[in-house]
């Protein structure tokens, strides 16, 4: 964030370059009163790319790739037929990369809209020599694999593609198949020493790289994938936090016209941006309720009510929850059970408050598309699941109230970004991600009441010790997990038999990739030593040094 006369202004991403007083004016920060909203702007009319998802491991970040550059896009499995693709009115399309052959028996292919004429397509990789094997080309193997770097080379001057970029430059292959003959009409526009057609187009905006210019070891894929948006599609990039937070406002609206709705406010960031877009479209028909389900960490019920209903002045419904969740819990050791009960029971006290509240239709969640993607729903089914996200796929069929998931289709920093503009606080907008199964899922086996005061000591402990490094933002997350392991250990020349505890702490842009925090010796000494000392039952701490993959943030 910068300032500038006066004026808090975001840079990067979603926000793009926005004055956050263009749709707010911050009245009374300082003394935690409520951000005075102006009327919202029309939303510009969305310009879409659609990603046709063949497999690649890479394929979210061509999303963020195409965000980062305020293009919306939406990424969709490669079958999807064009009766849902139409209502997106997509300004080009993106096929991925993927494991696959195009020769293979039963290799997946694009549906035959994408290839029209109508809309340009970049293909990449998998993509590339898709589209020139179902315009007639021929795709062989190749006699090597070429993998990681390679230099490619420009051979026709004024192409759009490569528009104020060099004659050469580096890019990241990771191929076995080659293109051996181009389809009618096409021609080669770059190519490598191992790859003669690196780059083929033709004069319809059909182009495919053989590279992935995604990845950042294509020091040029970014400008490379901007002059495919606005050189080739024509996009305008008008994808910013101000359209957003407009199109969203109107949105709900639409869809709840006089009705009344109810939010799961966790206090997270995610559940907290989503419930201030639905105020801010719907004003008091918002019930915000806040489950205190036994699972939180220490202080989290006083700081969420201090938060949301002192300072922001929001309707906050405090539930206190916390027999009904353990007794629900009682007995579950497996992490996707869990997972299941506690969504479970979340919809029905939700469903109990809304009676009690009177006619009630709508549920409002901070779902964002990592949820999705890990949860594998019908918009990406060609996706492996990883594991059930309790308001993704904890939810009931039969549930009663229709969800508004204002976030859906957002990154963790494009949130954040959003709750910047609507006026969150800093300290609620930059929060670490919590899981929304809560300290259930960082407790390994059976949940009970006092495994979670011990879980919750020793997580304290890694939080506090975080902040006072000042590394609290750098990392994307940073917690303890109670293992069901114990062991032997050595306490006032006693004997002892106590708990361990593990420490996890990564770095991430979205959590669909993470790496291993590297953090100081001596600051692993000082949680481990801490741990040890000031909670009861604990006499070993160890450090979690697994990256995702192959494993994921959390334990469970």
């Amino acid at each position: 964030m910068t300032q500038k006369a006066g004026k808090t202004r975001l840079r990067g991403g979603l926000s793009g370059d926005v004055e956050v007083s263009t749709y707010l004016e911050i009245a009374e920060s300082k003394a935690g009163a409520q951000p005075v909203a102006r009327v919202p702007p029309a939303p510009a009319p969305r310009e879409t790319i659609v990603i046709l998802d063949f497999g690649s491991q890479f394929t979210m970040l061509l999303a963020r790739r195409v965000r980062e550059a305020k293009v919306y896009c939406e990424v969709v499995p490669h079958d999807t037929p064009w009766e849902k693709i139409a209502a997106l009115k997509p300004k080009g399309f993106i096929l991925s990369g993927g494991p696959a052959s195009v020769y293979d028996a039963g290799a997946p292919t694009a549906p035959a809209y994408v290839f029209d004429g109508k809309t340009p397509v970049l293909g990449v990789c998998y993509g590339m020599q898709l589209m020139a094997h179902q315009l007639g080309g021929r795709v062989e193997p190749g006699e090597k694999r070429e993998y990681g770097h390679a230099v490619l080379h420009r051979n026709v001057p004024d192409d759009p593609l490569f528009q104020s970029l060099p004659e050469s430059m580096p890019v990241w292959m990771s191929h076995s198949d080659k293109i051996t003959k181009l389809p009618q009409g096409f021609r080669i526009l770059a190519y490598t020493d191992n790859s003669p057609i690196a780059v083929m187009g033709n004069d319809q905006g059909l182009i495919g790289l053989q590279f992935h210019p995604e990845v950042v070891h294509t020091q040029q894929g970014k400008e490379i994938l901007k002059n495919f948006l606005f050189k080739v599609c024509g996009c305008a990039g008008n994808w910013t936090s101000g359209n957003f937070i407009a199109e969203q406002i109107a949105g709900i609206k639409r869809q709840v016209g006089a009705g009344k709705v109810i939010c799961a406010l966790s206090g997270g960031v995610d559940s907290a941006v989503a419930a201030t877009l639905v105020h801010r479209a719907v004003g008091d028909q918002l019930i915000c309720i806040f489950v205190d389900n036994g699972l939180l960490r220490r202080d989290e019920v006083e700081r969420v009510i201090t938060v949301f209903q002192r300072n922001m002045k929001l309707n906050l419904v405090h539930v206190q929850a916390e027999d009904r969740f353990l007794y629900r819990l009682s007995g579950v050791v497996d992490p996707e059970r869990k997972r299941m009960v506690i969504g479970a029971e979340f919809i029905k006290v939700f469903e109990e408050e809304a009676e009690k509240a009177g006619q009630v239709d709508f549920l409002t969640q901070g779902t964002l598309y990592p949820d999705v993607i890990e949860s594998v729903t019908p918009e990406n089914k060609a996706s492996a699941k990883i594991k059930t996200h309790h308001n993704v796929g904890g939810l009931p069929k039969n549930m009663r109230l229709q969800l508004i998931e204002p976030l859906r289709y957002l990154f963790k920093d494009e949130v954040r970004e959003v709750g910047q503009v609507l006026g969150l606080p800093e300290e609620m907008v930059q929060r670490q991600p919590f899981p929304g199964p809560g300290l259930a899922i960082r407790i390994i086996g059976e949940v009970t009441k006092e495994k979670l005061e011990t879980l919750r000591a020793a997580d304290w402990v890694v939080m506090n010790e975080v902040k006072k490094a000042k590394m609290y933002r750098p990392l994307w997350q940073s917690f303890a997990v109670l293992t069901s392991s114990s062991s032997v250990g050595v306490m006032g020349d006693h004997r002892t038999y106590g708990h361990v505890v593990a420490v996890r702490a990564v770095t991430s842009e979205d959590a669909m990739t993470a790496d291993w925090a590297r953090l100081p010796y001596d600051l692993l000494a000082r949680i481990s030593t801490r741990i040890v000392n000031e909670v009861p039952g604990v006499n070993r701490v160890v450090y979690d040094i697994t990256s995702k993959p192959p494993g994921t943030i959390e334990w469970e």
